[in-house]
């Protein structure tokens, strides 16, 4: 079954690509193991789809967490503003929220999807429903050889010459060929959209190297029990810092929501620190929450003995209900290792500091991530030094690229991880 570009994974990488391919004049083959394109893609945005961000390319840059420089060219050539053009041009109407999130006007991340399938099978893609075993190669000078290479750089530099794609093989055992595939499978979060890392396994056996795949934009498991007692309460508008507790080097630090979890932390904030928190291997995380980050200490202590005098004969536990959320202040009044019972009346100068101190640096500690399966992107992936930064084309085996989460490149949440995807397939795509 011959085509000019074979396209490997139907997400949203690999549909930009099959159409950018496709509406340069190629013929244009996308296998997709799912019987439905795309669906990865409806659980993005909590069901709403964050499209991209209607931002410039220094928020753009500023916004990748890993190997931004590798991404400059890919989001050069097609930006946010391309990516929201191109959609509307197509019919679906488009809306930027707060922090500049785009979603589609309907509130709805089926019409996203259904609007990608309709331009690709509009351009002349053909969509076939099949799972990709490996990618077939002509090798070196031996042409007539097909197979899998042990090592595609090994090959190159010892004079064979560089390999180069011939097609893929089906899990059937049925051969599509085309001088030129796009892998672009995604990575390993939310396996059962199909999410299962087999990008990762054909391009090591063509050679490449694949970076350490762990979860990136996840929950965080915290060392403290207590959390479990503040499943589902959510703190907004604090100050969150991160650093490594060995070294105290300062890793993350922002302003706005978390969620306590059964296990830990979850929410906005935490899923952008995790993006920051890469090496639970050799050490683990403090997390520094300022509950009243609109007050200084000074500021905050005289609050406090306005509060407290007002209800001077009151317990100490009693005396945080204008400053606290009633499911934190028994966890809080336990951490300040003052007496519940003791009266608000009889409290030291001391002891007053002490309550300061807390609120203004409440501490956990992460000592791993959540389950890859259910982060929103997978940090690691093919090595992006081995790959055109310009066109997305392995530097080791000519006529294969790569596309997306499979590669080493990821973001903050707010759409930049979905204009990554598809700023390089369409680089992948229209450079076939």
């Amino acid at each position: 079954m011959l085509a000019d570009v074979i396209v490997v994974g139907g997400g949203p990488a690999g549909l930009m690509a099959a159409y950018a391919a496709a509406k340069s004049g190629q013929a244009v083959t996308l296998l997709e193991k799912n019987a439905r394109p795309a669906r990865k893609l409806l659980l993005t945005g909590k069901g709403r789809c964050n499209v991209t961000n209607n931002c410039g390319l220094p928020e753009l840059l500023a916004s990748i967490t890993k190997n931004a420089r590798f991404c400059h060219s890919a989001l050069s050539a097609f930006t946010p503003q391309d990516l929201m053009a191109l959609f509307e041009q197509n019919g679906l109407s488009l809306k930027t929220e707060r922090g500049n999130r785009v979603f589609p006007q309907s509130d709805r991340a089926v019409d996203v999807a259904d609007t990608l399938v309709k331009m690709v099978r509009t351009a002349g893609v053909n969509i076939v429903p099949a799972e990709v075993k490996r990618v077939v190669f002509k090798c070196g000078i031996r042409d007539s050889e097909l197979g899998i290479a042990d090592n595609g750089a090994e090959g190159a530099e010892s004079g064979m010459g560089q390999n180069s794609v011939a097609g893929v093989e089906g899990a059937d055992g049925l051969v599509w060929s085309a001088p030129k595939v796009v892998i672009a499978t995604g990575g390993l979060s939310y396996p059962k959209t199909g999410s299962t890392g087999d990008g990762y396994r054909m391009a090591a056996e063509l050679g490449h190297t694949v970076t350490p795949l762990i979860p990136s934009l996840s929950a965080v498991e915290a060392h403290e029990g207590w959390c479990a007692k503040l499943q589902g309460l959510s703190l907004k508008n604090i100050n969150l810092r991160v650093w490594e507790k060995e070294s105290e080097n300062v890793v993350y630090s922002n302003f706005g929501e978390l969620i306590f979890t059964h296990f830990g932390l979850s929410g906005p904030l935490i899923l952008s620190a995790s993006a920051h928190m890469r090496h639970f291997e050799r050490t683990s995380y403090v997390l520094s929450i300022d509950l009243k980050p609109a007050l200084s200490e000074k500021e905050l202590d005289a609050r406090l003995l306005r509060d407290f005098t007002a209800a001077q004969n009151r317990d100490f536990i009693n005396g945080f209900s204008r400053l606290l959320p009633k499911t934190l202040i028994p966890v809080f009044v336990r951490r300040s290792k003052i007496e519940p019972a003791q009266k608000l009346n009889s409290l030291t100068k001391e002891q007053r500091r002490t309550v300061v101190e807390l609120m203004k640096n409440f501490t956990l500690t992460a000592t791993a991530p959540g389950p890859i399966d259910e982060a929103v992107v997978t940090s690691g992936g093919i090595e992006p030094r081995e790959i055109n930064p310009r066109t997305m084309e392995s530097k080791l085996v000519t006529g294969l690229f790569f596309a997306g989460e499979v590669i080493d490149i990821d973001a903050y949440t707010g759409g930049f991880n979905l204009q990554l995807a598809f700023s390089t397939g369409y680089a992948a795509g229209i450079n076939n």
